[in-house]
């Protein structure tokens, strides 16, 4: 991973934020843009006033010309992004979650859908990430928000090498997305070779009592709850459902039809996010499956340091081996 030093100017200046966009996630997603650049992709990158927090200093270091600084305007930098894009630009944005998917809504309902532009919308410290920031800066809405807008694709990679494999795949895809990814420091799940097709989930393990279905920053503690769950005897299986829309109908109709449950894991509200999508296909398809969603029952996050508020929520890996559990001796 790089070092701090990569940093632009006297260390004595460096803030907290600058620290946080070295992040190995925002790394990578630098990174990945970067190599796009250097290999002649017309690829143009936006942030409001977040280079540092999101990593994306690395892109405007290599390619200055190709790099949109808005400042604290972001519903117009999404306007613009599409303006751009219409230009033949593949253009990306990134701010925070809660205001790209809250605060843009209109903008990229309007401006980007429905004209639909090649504009990554790049939705970063999403869920609960932000701790101690507050409700105004929790985003644990947006994959309902993003999921009901026509013709928008919504992931969530879980790691480094999966932003980087998203990035890559969406050079190739057309049409408007929008990318999860939480604090930048989620632990590597998948190596550099992993493999990431848009609309198909990633198959860890397969089991007869359960099947966790767990997307972005909660596929890692799923991983380990279920290793755990595997250990203890238990027939539990594991999907990354990186891809929240266009959901993998056919991988969700499998796990329902071989286990008795199914569990989403989700740092959104429990409405209209990952545990929805999969409660509509199971539903649409008459079967009886149990479908439990976990996440955030419908409320307003609490104020804390993240560690804290994935604990109280029970989406750390202790967490979900429990809820896991209990939907396991009693559905």
């Amino acid at each position: 991973m790089t070092s701090a030093a990569t940093l632009p100017g006297d260390p004595s200046s460096w803030s907290l934020h600058d620290l946080v966009g070295q992040a190995p996630v925002f790394l990578r997603l630098a990174d990945a843009l970067s190599s796009l650049a250097d290999e002649g992709a017309p690829l143009a990158v936006c942030t409001a006033d977040l280079k540092y927090s999101n990593g994306l200093s690395r892109f405007e270091q290599r390619h200055p010309g190709r790099f949109f600084q808005f400042g604290i305007a972001e519903q117009n930098m999404v306007s613009a992004a599409a303006g751009i894009a219409t230009t033949g630009f593949e253009t990306y944005v990134a701010t925070f979650a809660s205001f790209l998917a809250l605060l843009c809504c209109e903008q990229i309902r309007s401006d980007v859908a429905y004209t639909r532009q090649r504009v990554r919308l790049v939705g970063h410290h999403a869920g609960i990430s932000l701790g101690f920031y507050g409700s105004s800066h929790h985003a644990t809405e947006d994959l309902a928000i993003m999921r009901s807008i026509a013709g928008l694709t919504v992931l969530a990679p879980a790691d480094a090498p999966s932003v980087s494999a998203t990035v890559r795949a969406l050079h190739d895809f057309d049409g408007p997305a929008y990318v999860r990814i939480g604090r930048g420091r989620e632990p590597d799940v998948y190596g550099d070779d992993m493999s990431f097709t848009i609309g198909r989930a990633i198959t860890h393990c397969t089991g007869e009592e359960l099947t966790i279905i767990a997307t972005g920053s909660m596929v890692h503690p799923a991983r380990e709850a279920v290793e755990r769950l595997r250990s203890a005897g238990r027939s539990v299986g594991l999907l990354d459902m990186h891809t929240v829309k266009p959901i993998d109908t056919e991988a969700v109709l499998k796990a329902a039809a071989n286990t008795r449950a199914v569990m989403t894991v989700e740092e959104h509200n429990v409405l209209g996010g990952l545990g929805g999508a999969v409660a509509e296909v199971v539903a649409s398809a008459g079967l009886e499956t149990i479908v439990c969603r976990h996440g955030i029952d419908d409320t307003f996050s609490l104020i804390g340091p993240p560690t804290h508020l994935y604990a109280h929520y029970e989406l750390d890996a202790p967490g979900i081996e429990r809820r896991a559990r209990l939907l396991l001796d009693t559905g």
